[in-house]
Order: C-alpha cells, then sequence, then structure tokens
C-alpha cells in the first residue's frame, strides 16, 4: 500500500496549513446528497463548532473525514496529506451513539481499541493507565462494561476516543447523559488537551456550550454550509442595534423617540432598539438630557442560538 507523501510547502506555509482542508465535499445516497459540495477549513490548534440540525449532513461529513465512508467528489486533507488508511490513527472520534463492548472488561476494551489505533500494547497500557488514574477509576480495569453506569461508561469512552494522543479530535455531544460534575471534568480535558496542540471538531445541538467553548463554526442544513467564520464576528454581524439600559430613580415608562423604540422594560432597566439612521451615543446622549440617572449602558448580542434558528428558518422558506 502507498502512503501519500506530504506536499512541499514553504516553513511559513507549514505553520499555517490548517488541520483539516475540505474543498467542494460531496456524498450522495441513492436520490439524496447528504453533503453538497462542502468547504471549510479546520485551523491547528482551534476548537470549531460543526452544526446544523438533524439530516443536515454533519454525521455523514464525519463519516468521511474518519474515513468510515468514502466522498464521491472532492478533497480532504488532514494535516496536509489526502486522507489515507493512515489517517484514522491520527484521529480521535467520539460518536454520539456510543459503542462499548458491555460483556468485554474495561481493560480488555481499551487495549484492544488504543492497538487498533496502532499502538504498541505497552504504550497503550501506559496511556490508559495515566488516564485511568486521571479520572480516579483504575479499579474499574477488571470490570466488565455494563457493571458501570452510564457516566462511567462515557469516561471510558472519552479514554478510549484520546488515548492515542490524536492530532484531530472530533467530539459529537461529548456531554450527552453526564452530570454537571463529570461535564465540567471532561470539558477540563478537552481544553487541556487543546491546550497541549489537539485540534477539536465540536458537535452538538446546545448552542450555549458552542459560545463557551468554540472559537469558529460552520453551520450545516440541509448538506450545504450555510454560515461561517468566528463565534464573535458572527455576533457582531447579526447584531439588531439593541441595548439594556440600566438606571436609578424615576423614568417615563412612555418614552418616544425619533432615534429609539422601547422594546421592553422592567422595573430597573430598558431593552431599547435603535432605529435605522441612528446610533447608539445619539441614544445615550438623549436619555441623559431627559435628565434619567443612567447606571449601565449595553449592547444586546444576538446568541449563536437566535442566529442558528434565524439562518435555518431563513433557509427553509426559501
Amino acid at each position: 500500500m502507498i502512503r501519500y507523501s506530504l506536499p512541499i510547502f514553504g516553513n511559513n506555509e507549514i505553520q499555517h496549513m490548517p488541520i483539516l482542508s475540505l474543498d467542494n465535499v460531496v456524498k450522495r445516497y441513492h436520490n439524496h446528497t447528504a453533503v453538497d459540495h462542502v468547504t471549510f477549513n479546520v485551523e491547528k490548534g482551534s476548537i470549531f463548532g460543526l452544526l446544523g440540525p438533524n439530516g443536515a449532513g454533519k454525521t455523514s461529513l464525519i463519516r468521511i473525514i474518519t474515513t468510515i465512508t468514502g466522498a464521491d467528489e472532492g478533497r480532504i486533507l488532514l494535516d496536509g496529506e489526502p486522507l489515507s488508511s493512515f489517517s484514522p490513527a491520527q484521529i480521535g472520534y467520539l460518536p454520539e451513539e456510543r459503542g462499548l463492548y458491555k460483556k468485554m472488561k474495561v481493560g480488555e476494551q481499551l487495549l484492544y481499541l488504543a492497538q487498533l489505533k496502532g499502538m504498541t500494547k505497552k504504550d497503550a497500557r501506559d496511556s490508559l493507565f495515566a488516564w485511568l488514574e486521571k479520572f480516579d477509576i483504575k479499579d474499574w480495569w477488571g470490570k466488565k462494561v455494563d457493571e458501570l453506569s452510564k457516566g462511567m461508561q462515557q469516561k471510558i469512552q472519552f479514554i478510549s476516543t484520546v488515548c492515542h494522543n490524536p492530532k484531530l479530535l472530533i467530539l459529537d455531544e461529548p456531554f450527552s447523559g453526564l452530570d454537571p460534575i463529570n461535564t465540567n471534568l471532561i470539558k477540563d480535558e478537552i481544553y487541556e488537551l487543546n491546550k497541549n496542540g489537539t485540534s477539536i471538531i465540536f458537535s452538538t445541538h446546545r448552542m450555549e456550550q458552542v459560545e463557551q467553548i468554540c472559537e469558529d463554526i460552520v453551520l450545516m442544513n440541509k448538506g450545504k454550509v450555510i454560515l461561517e467564520g468566528r463565534v464573535d464576528a458572527l455576533q457582531e454581524r447579526f447584531k439588531e442595534n439593541k441595548f439594556r439600559i440600566g438606571f436609578k430613580g424615576n423614568l417615563d415608562r412612555e418614552l418616544t423617540s425619533d432615534s429609539f423604540e422601547v422594546l421592553s422594560d422592567s422595573e430597573d432597566d430598558l431593552i431599547i432598539s435603535v432605529k435605522e439612521g441612528h446610533d447608539s451615543n445619539e441614544l445615550l446622549r438623549e436619555l441623559m438630557d431627559r435628565g434619567h440617572d443612567i447606571i449601565s449602558y449595553n449592547e444586546i448580542l444576538p446568541t449563536l442560538n437566535e442566529i442558528f434558528i434565524k439562518q435555518v428558518d431563513g433557509q427553509s422558506d426559501e
């Protein structure tokens, strides 16, 4: 079998080469196009969100990246090389549907899975013992998987995904079924892996987790990429000139103006929309000129969930 050789790049190009590059990737199943000319890059050392509603094509795309299936068209490079039989050893994949063998002992199963990733038995044992000790579950080495709680099985699955120190880690709903304590434990390990150089693709329906964890995202719908970019830049792009104004004392609840509209009010703050053609400084000056005691003034950026819903619903209407 011939291994793909690394293309020739200058030092600067290698340094800035994405860990994963997709170019017009297509996957069809009979008459259905599950992945429709998808193009994006995942930068080295990033935590990247792959998002979309059910049926968007995320799972089909992940199966191609992990070489479970092949693309019908397009090109994928992993760290500068085309995907090959050597690629899975460089990838860790935690699927949403977990796949441990229930009657197999934890240690035997972890060793088996680690060696499938190309590790020697000794290296696998050393890595696995270190991870089990980190999670304080070394005593479970000789237990059968079906003797473990669901949360404990999640930890074992996570260890099997990362023990070979992959360059690229793909996590599909990694916190599903975990209590808050174990969620924070796994989250801390994700950050630590990323800090040590692992690039991470994070797929979830929990938009608040994406905002907290991811730097860049791609949003897919109906097999296509419909939105991509940095999370903060997308929030800036889709903002709607809304502001929360905190105040002390009495406030005229019937505020009217050519420059803004009151959307809602509570005991000590207002949410105001600045009308087109006017700016936020004009709003603040107008409120202060009216003698209101303003104590806080914050722009309201849209949540990623709001952007997600708006973009997917907008495409559904087309």
